[in-house]
């Protein structure tokens, strides 16, 4: 049963049945498509879920136990003037009209609202009088809220900018929903770029238009279908809006990446004289093993993330996991069916003057010269090891140094794009009020809220909030004595996320509430969002570690058993550390300094968002060890061959050196594609993933391996005798030496 799932097993099978097998996938995609369609709005969230363990999660569980779900989500609808004051007529002609329009909405949009004309309070007028707010509530939970605020927005946008006023909204919802928005254009831009880009670079690849659209066609099959199970999994289990970007750019990255080797090798089997089906047997035999392995690796480096209790970690990780297995499956089987039927037309629309000697490897025959650019690299670092790793290894420690710099944060609301309407809410309420009206913490207190003890608690504990110059408003109370519950809503000064909001948090948690409620009978919970960011952050700082040690661990092992060595290993760990901690530096440079940032149109911030670089350790740890046990593999087979060190790193470099580098370049290419979007997140992983791919696939695969292949020589292969028992596996079959035939025989 084992073998039958074997990549040669499985590409032989599909082969011959191919019509079969592609009609199979072509039935997955429609009603993935079908699937994707109707339920994945309903399947992601913009709401950051913890593990109903951290108090914020307990806080929340706990309000709607007692008191249910919210029936709707406030929003702050701001109205400004540079010159009419609000006592002016023409500023209260305006607010009386937006609001009109936002009631004509019906109350199944907007549920109420107030304004200072009825109330005739002035906590909702700024100082200077030319700045009110609005408070408006948008009807339905917090997703239903997010759904609404969409005819809110179009209320506001339309009244903004007309007449000298500033009409804008800002609110959880409205957030919520810009991000959304700005994420799906992110994407949109990131696919037409990336696409295009990826394809021109594979038609000098290939030098063929039917080869080149063969990685692409796959990786668009493989993000169709794992979109459609990611929305099968959100109905059960709520996934990061996140997610759809995270399935979209590394789809398009391995799925490109794993069907260039495939497609490669096929193309060589067809020169080297083989049959169809015999050559897509090969290729599964060969690049097929390759490609398993590192899929793999990149699965189990990202089971680390399921393992953290945050829902945000759990969906990125859960979607990855899902499109690469896909990728894999279609990789396996949909290609394999693709290029039987195919046949030699797979080389048809050549391109003259362009294919193989760009990128493709050389033969592996016996009468290679030796003479190749990746050969005069070889021999350059060889010849001078030491030297060769003290210069690149220490350039690349350099740039890792920067990380011991980074400051790690939630980004929010005030790193939005420049034309960002919520950014601008957020500026103007910040100025003229507090934007922490839009989203307070909320300390939740449970127990006999009525009784002597907790009542003198509760003053005690609002005196000292208004004493502290962190929260800028009093703090307003409610009560709920039938549900012995009582809610203070706490204004903080900043962005809810910000460094400052979450220190403020953590002195509620840490000094107010321990000085007020101390030995009385009741329990004290601190929630909303600045309380989750805060959380968030504790549990990312408790995780880190834990996840780092378990992909090292299983990175160990699986090079371990490969190989069979506990050199190769070692090695292998040490230099993917330096490519991701050269790109977290280069991460702190650009973003947190700015260096290069006005370059590359990126935002400069002052932190990098906390959750960043542990995800960039997970994926990128597997999708490096698909370079590096690609190159080991072939060093290794010519090492067992020959004994020659020296020529075996010669070898293994130069026969895989045009597949590396292409995929590469390609990978590159998608993640810089989505760097180039709006939002700050985007710039930060596209950046990070693209810097450390470019890394690992030149400065390590082309000098670090080599010179530390060439200073440890045959220890590097060194193995203890008690665990000679391990199993001697092969990534890929000994190469056979038959000729390869040119294309135009």
């Amino acid at each position: 049963m084992l073998n039958r799932l074997l990549p040669e097993s499985l590409a032989h099978s599909s082969a011959g049945r191919p019509l079969v097998t592609f009609g199979i996938w072509l039935v997955l995609g429609v009603v993935a498509l079908l699937i994707s369609t109707q339920l994945l709005d309903s399947a992601t969230t913009t709401e950051l879920r913890l593990s109903g363990g951290v108090e914020s999660e307990r806080a929340r569980n706990l309000v709607e136990s007692r008191l249910g779900s919210p029936d709707s989500i406030t929003e702050i609808v701001v109205i400004q003037s540079e010159t009419l004051t609000v006592d002016d007529p023409a500023f209260q002609q305006k607010a009386a009209s937006v609001s009109a329009d936002l009631v004509a909405l019906g109350p199944d949009i907007v549920a109420g609202g107030l304004n200072y004309w009825l109330t005739g309070d002035e906590s909702l007028v700024s100082a200077d009088r030319r700045t009110t707010i609005m408070p408006v509530k948008v009807a339905g939970d917090l997703e239903q809220a997010i759904e609404n605020v969409e005819e809110v927005v179009h209320v506001t946008s339309e009244a903004d900018g007309r007449d000298g006023f500033r009409v804008l909204v800002g609110g959880e919802a409205s957030i919520a929903w810009e991000r959304g928005e700005l994420a799906e254009s992110d994407l949109q831009k990131g696919e037409r770029f990336g696409i295009p880009v990826a394809l021109i670079i594979l038609l000098i690849i290939f030098g063929s238009a039917v080869a080149a659209a063969l990685p692409i066609g796959l990786a668009i099959v493989s993000i169709g279908v794992s979109l459609g199970i990611a929305s099968l999994v959100g109905q059960a289990f709520e996934l990061s809006f996140f997610v759809t970007l995270m399935i979209t750019m590394i789809g398009l990255a391995i799925g490109i990446d794993y069907s260039l080797l495939i497609v490669s090798r096929y193309r060589e089997e067809l020169r080297r004289g083989q049959s169809v089906r015999d050559a897509v047997a090969k290729a599964g035999a060969t690049a097929g093993r390759t490609v398993l392995f590192s899929g793999f690796t990149v699965v189990f480096a990202l089971c680390g993330m399921l393992i953290i209790p945050s829902s945000f970690f759990q969906s990125l990780g859960l979607g990855a996991i899902v499109v690469v297995l896909v990728t894999l499956a279609a990789t396996f089987t949909l290609l394999p069916a693709v290029l039987a039927l195919l046949g030699p037309r797979v080389n048809s629309l050549r391109l003259p003057f362009i294919g193989r000697a760009v990128f493709t490897p050389l033969s592996d025959s016996t009468d290679d010269s030796g003479r190749g650019f990746w050969d005069a690299i070889t021999r350059a670092v060889t010849r001078l090891p030491l030297l060769s790793l003290l210069a690149v290894g220490g350039a690349m420690i350099a740039a890792a140094v920067f990380f011991f710099q980074i400051d790690t944060g939630v980004n929010g609301v005030d790193v939005n794009p420049e034309d960002s309407f919520t950014r601008d809410a957020f500026f103007i309420l910040e100025q003229e009020f507090s934007f922490g009206v839009v989203n307070p913490a909320e300390i939740v207190i449970d127990g006999n809220v009525d009784s002597p003890q907790a009542q003198e608690a509760i003053g005690d504990l609002t005196a000292s909030i208004q004493a502290d110059p962190r929260f800028p408003l009093p703090p307003e109370l409610n009560t709920f004595p039938e549900a012995n519950l009582a809610i203070f809503s706490v204004v903080i000064a900043g962005e809810p996320s910000s460094p400052e909001a979450i220190a403020a948090v953590n002195a509620i948690r840490d000094e107010h509430i321990p000085a007020a409620f101390g030995g009385v009978p009741v329990e004290a919970l601190v929630g909303g969002l600045s309380a989750t960011s805060a959380d968030f952050q504790d549990i990312v700082d408790t995780y880190t570690p834990i996840v780092f040690a378990f992909v090292l661990g299983l990175s160990f092992i699986l090079l371990m058993v490969v190989f069979r060595s506990l050199v190769i290993p070692i090695k292998a760990i040490i230099m993917n550390l330096l490519s991701v901690g050269a790109a977290y530096g280069l991460l702190v440079v650009v973003f947190q300094k700015g260096l290069g940032a006005d370059l590359f149109g990126f935002q400069q911030t002052d932190v990098i968002d906390l959750w960043i670089p542990l995800f960039l350790f997970s994926i990128l740890f597997g999708l490096s060890m698909d370079y590096h046990v690609f190159l080991l593999s072939r060093i290794k087979e010519r090492y067992d061959q020959t004994g020659d060190n020296t020529e075996a790193v010669s070898f293994g470099l130069r026969s895989t050196a045009g597949i590396i580098t292409g995929a590469a370049v390609i990978m590159v290419v998608v993640f810089g594609a989505f760097a180039a979007g709006e939002t700050l997140i985007n710039q930060q992983v596209g950046f990070g993933l693209a810097v450390a791919v470019f890394l690992d696939a030149t400065l390590v695969r082309s000098v670090l391996v080599p010179a530390s292949m060439e200073v440890l020589g045959a220890r590097n292969w060194y193995l203890p005798p008690f665990l000679r028992w391990l199993p001697d596996l092969q990534i890929e079959p000994p190469e056979e030496s038959e000729p390869i035939q040119s294309e135009g025989s």
